[in-house]
């Protein structure tokens, strides 16, 4: 593992443990749980609700930082007082750990693409933040009972308004990947499609399917690797293909843009909104693979393209820049859905946002 990575690492861990020392005490009888999770053989838990600690706020177009409505399980007057359209797409937001407890930046700016995207779609954030904001071993082991609580509230909601299985997708960020990859194991139907955006790395590499984002969790998942610098369990995301189609941006170690000078240079121009964003020295290429997704929904036109190659050295000698036998694919929203595991190393095309990202 190179140095910069292993400082980049050993930050985001230091920086956890400074803001988790200030976050709220476990759950009573927490311990045993994130420990281990016991499945029942049969699906009767999902329809108990009275443990379900996570929120689930259904966001405006209009307001898409703000959690004015919230929808609960075993309460279907709120899906009424929320506007919650049971005619169109279904999307479903989760982020991942959180040093400071509280949602990051790209989360409203997800919500608005999305709705960009589909004006008519329902877009749902959940909030698992005080779980979250724990130590990252915690936090990591808490994703368990997150999606529990996913899979409950999916399952409640799809039933009781017989929702398309096919219009509900999941999109979840590092912990909140494997939430969501933990959720579609555990519903007694298929969810349509879930996106992993750099699946987190530490103590889930070499976890077994059901503790993991795996492809046996919806009909299709793709997957948006940036960040797997350093050695297994030890990069920030995950460095083994998990989906029906992994996608590696610029080989998926590193971003372009994210280095310590230019980070540091836009931390100093933001002034002191800049101090706000130092998490961004350890989480760049991390919380890069949600502004591809992001750009995918907006840039429609101009749309960034994966190449499919053999070998890492393949791809840097320039070999396999061709579409030609299907070897391209779209990035994002608008991938094609291949059914058999691939690795994509791929090279974007200079759309708005990648041309501004690689000078």
């Amino acid at each position: 593992m190179g140095k910069q990575n292993i400082c980049f690492l050993t930050a985001w861990i230091i920086l956890g443990k400074i803001f988790a020392a200030f976050s709220s005490d476990l759950e009573p009888n927490a311990t045993a749980f994130v420990t281990s999770t016991p499945l029942l053989n049969t699906t009767e838990w999902l329809t108990d609700y009275t443990d379900i600690v996570s929120k689930f706020s259904l966001r405006t177009a209009d307001m898409p930082d703000d959690d004015i409505c919230y929808i609960v399980a075993g309460m279907p007057e709120t899906i009424k007082e929320c506007n919650f359209n049971p005619e169109t797409q279904t999307f479903i937001v989760i982020h991942g750990w959180t040093v400071t407890g509280m949602f990051e930046s790209w989360v409203p700016k997800l919500v608005s693409a999305l709705y960009d995207r589909i004006p008519t779609a329902n877009v749902i954030v959940v909030d698992w933040l005080t779980r979250a904001n724990q130590h990252y071993p915690t936090s990591a082991a808490y994703t368990k009972l997150v999606g529990r609580d996913v899979a409950k509230f999916v399952s409640w909601i799809q039933k009781e308004l017989q929702l398309s299985w096919d219009r509900i997708h999941l999109l979840g960020y590092s912990l909140g990947a494997h939430v969501a990859g933990i959720a579609g194991d555990l519903t007694d139907h298929k969810i349509s499609r879930i996106t992993g955006l750099d699946p987190a790395g530490p103590t889930f590499e070499h976890a077994d399917e059901q503790s993991t984002l795996s492809r046996g969790d919806a009909q299709f998942v793709d997957v948006l690797h940036t960040n797997t610098r350093g050695s297994p369990d030890r990069s920030i995301g995950i460095q083994r293909p998990v989906g029906h189609i992994d996608i590696y941006p610029n080989g998926g170690t590193f971003q372009p843009g994210c280095d310590i000078q230019n980070t540091l240079m836009g931390i100093a121009l933001g002034g002191i909104k800049g101090l706000q964003n130092m998490d961004q020295l350890v989480k760049c290429s991390h919380e890069r693979s949600i502004h591809l997704f992001i750009d995918s929904l907006l840039n429609i036109e101009q749309q960034s393209v994966a190449f499919r190659c053999n070998t890492k050295d393949a791809f840097n000698k320039g070999m396999c820049l061709s579409c030609r036998k299907n070897r391209c694919n779209k990035i994002g929203y608008n991938v094609k859905k291949v059914r058999t595991a691939r690795i994509i190393p791929l090279c974007p095309s200079l759309s708005p946002l990648m041309s501004m990202l690689e000078t």
